[in-house]
């Protein structure tokens, strides 16, 4: 078109940026993660037996014959996924097999080691299954309500079998147990997500403005707002806080990102205040764990011992800077939950502070390059759905490792990767799967179905 003698062009449609590939790097950091496990579980043997464990060659197999299976999943079926995020993923599986193998040598009569390398199995195998099956993340959307139907069914079938230690999350039939609210948080992540993808204009511009925030209407926040009610209202009857805790962060996290709206996250902060205080006085099993935490050497005053919270702070003292040395440390005092809520400790008194800190350090770029998938794509489902994950790995740890150091009151999670837990071990593999599909995307650069359109 021309007008006063000057032609004026459409703009050229903007080409895909896609980033190198970078499967070599990734393969050369899984080798490195699979010799450090190697590493770490024959250091255990010739620490307690003054020789290399019978099993460290069939262990180091097992865990690169998986490892490789799934580079080879990511290499052919997403192939622009971020390099880092599945070295990480073996490298903190490794890890813990190694911690729980050295916990099961204090411990012969409970060997946890054998089951959980059988769970790591079937997560590794889920993984596969989620990067060759799932071609897009999109798809996911269309299932948002079908997700939330089937979390709440999953939180809500532990109320129906015994409680374990004050607990009721676990489903047990004859000697198989699983946590149903592992996967279930997944699955409400997704919805939130969703929910949130399709309504984030309305939540963040109509309504009322009450003070500096902008509250939706009741309409587009009420059911949003009906299905964290109730699956919190589930878990606090199963006294499963810790998991209430971690979707009230979930919740309020992508509600802020959904709307920038930073009144979120102070009103969040002011009810999860509120909500610990209630609970952590009306709730006689979380008022426990918080007099522990006021008092944690209360029991040894009494002369009644140390208490678990106490021996994990022995054993974080006790390892220093550098650490006793894997096998040489006596985190095995913990008791019952060394090996799952307390398996930290061990890290901690074995490895020291130095090898406590690369932990977080792996944890910590694993949230940050499931934050960079989010913020590198177009689509808002997409963006939100990899914060969410990624917050979901980020929640836990900060919960977990503030528990067993004296931060905050014990909760009673597991470590992602690192604890015992079949449950736990699955779903982290399928929220790294889901990651290595958006970051695929965000990496590879599909055009946005809105853009096309227009």
């Amino acid at each position: 078109m021309t007008n006063a003698g000057t032609t004026v062009t459409a703009d050229a449609p903007t080409t895909a940026v896609r980033l190198p590939r970078r499967r070599g790097i990734e393969l050369t950091l899984i080798v490195v993660a699979v010799l450090l496990s190697v590493y770490g579980y024959c250091a255990v043997g010739l620490a307690k037996n003054g020789t290399v464990p019978p099993g460290a060659a069939g262990y180091g197999a097992g865990l690169g014959v998986l490892a490789l299976l799934a580079h080879f999943a990511v290499r052919f079926r997403a192939p622009y996924a971020d390099p880092l995020l599945l070295p990480i993923g073996v490298l903190l599986n490794g890890l813990g097999l190694v911690l729980i193998y050295r916990l099961d040598l204090e411990t012969p009569g409970d060997r946890a080691a054998p089951t959980q390398l059988v769970w790591s199995t079937l997560g590794v195998t889920f993984f596969i299954v989620v990067v060759v099956a799932l071609r897009d993340h999109r798809v996911l959307q269309r299932y948002a309500y079908v997700c939330v139907a089937a979390a709440l069914a999953l939180l809500t079938l532990p109320v129906l079998f015994p409680a374990v230690n004050g607990a009721r999350i676990w489903i047990r039939i004859a000697g198989f147990s699983i946590q149903p609210g592992e996967f279930a948080k997944v699955l409400l992540a997704i919805f939130f997500a969703a929910y949130l993808a399709a309504n984030r204009n309305a939540l963040a511009y109509a309504g009322r403005r009450v003070w500096r925030l902008q509250l939706p209407t009741g309409r587009v926040l009420g059911p949003i707002v009906a299905i964290w009610l109730l699956s919190v209202g589930v878990l606090i009857l199963e006294r499963d806080l810790g998991t209430s805790l971690l979707f009230f962060g979930l919740f309020v996290t992508l509600l802020y990102v959904a709307t920038g709206r930073t009144g979120w996250i102070a009103v969040g902060l002011l009810l999860a205040s509120l909500g610990a205080v209630a609970v952590g006085w009306l709730e006689p099993h979380v008022h426990s764990r918080v007099q522990d935490w006021l008092h944690p050497f209360a029991s040894i005053e009494a002369g009644q011992g140390p208490n678990q919270l106490a021996q994990s702070l022995f054993a974080f003292a006790a390892g220093g800077i550098l650490g006793t040395g894997l096998g040489l440390g006596h985190s095995v005092l913990i008791g019952f939950a060394a090996k799952s809520d307390f398996i930290l400790a061990t890290a901690g008194e074995e490895l020291g502070l130095s090898g406590l800190s690369a932990i977080f350090i792996l944890y910590g770029l694993l949230v940050e390059r499931g934050y960079r998938a989010g913020l590198a794509l177009r689509d808002p489902f997409g963006r939100l759905l990899a914060v969410g994950l990624a917050s979901i790995v980020a929640l836990q740890v900060f919960v977990i490792a503030g528990g067993v150091t004296g931060l905050i009151p014990l909760t009673g999670m597991a470590m992602p990767f690192l604890a015992q837990g079949g449950s736990s071990v699955v779903t982290n593999w399928a929220i790294v799967a889901l990651l290595i599909r958006v970051s695929d995307s965000s990496r590879g650069q599909y055009p946005y179905e809105g853009e096309m359109a227009a």
